[in-house]
């Protein structure tokens, strides 16, 4: 397709980048996980992952101030977190950047910029988790947005 638009792609380097965005994802195991991939790229522009977390032992009840804390991290100053309603249940969202190592060894780690949604579906004891990352510098206007309203859509069936 990309082609028929007028794109000239480095198949290679699409593969490749496919094949490490997957295996990066695997490692955490989530239920869901998506790249975007706009015409013209050979690179993912984003990546966003839905999970659920389950209370256990350690954690029996699992809360917004919870979710809040085991998935902020002060990296390049305080996350912004924020409570919010979603058609699935209440939710925190946390708006945060990090630092994480270059896909080539050879280069310095790169800024990836991160929105997660936690939110605790109305009558389920479980959190559902939703990440949306990027590592592309200027559009987080753009990807906050396009992470929000994908939040919107969120739903567990019970």
């Amino acid at each position: 397709m990309a082609r028929a638009e007028g794109y000239d792609l480095d198949k290679a380097t699409l593969r490749r980048d496919l094949r490490s965005r997957a295996e990066d994802s695997r490692r955490r195991e989530p239920y869901y996980a998506f790249a975007l991939y706009p015409d013209g790229f050979d690179f993912a522009l984003a990546i966003l992952e839905v999970d659920l977390i389950h209370p256990d032992a350690t954690v029996p009840e699992i809360t917004l101030d919870w979710l809040a804390e085991m998935f902020s991290a002060n990296d390049f100053g305080p996350p912004k977190i924020s409570r919010t309603g979603l058609p699935v249940g209440p939710a925190v969202r946390i708006r945060q950047n990090f630092a994480t190592g270059s896909r080539l060894r050879r280069r310095p780690g790169v800024l990836m910029e991160t929105l997660t949604y936690g939110a605790l579906p109305i009558g389920v004891e479980s959190a559902l988790m939703m990440l949306m990352s990027w590592t592309v510098s200027g559009l987080s206007k753009e990807m906050e947005t396009i992470a929000d309203r994908v939040a919107e859509t969120l739903t567990v069936d019970l």
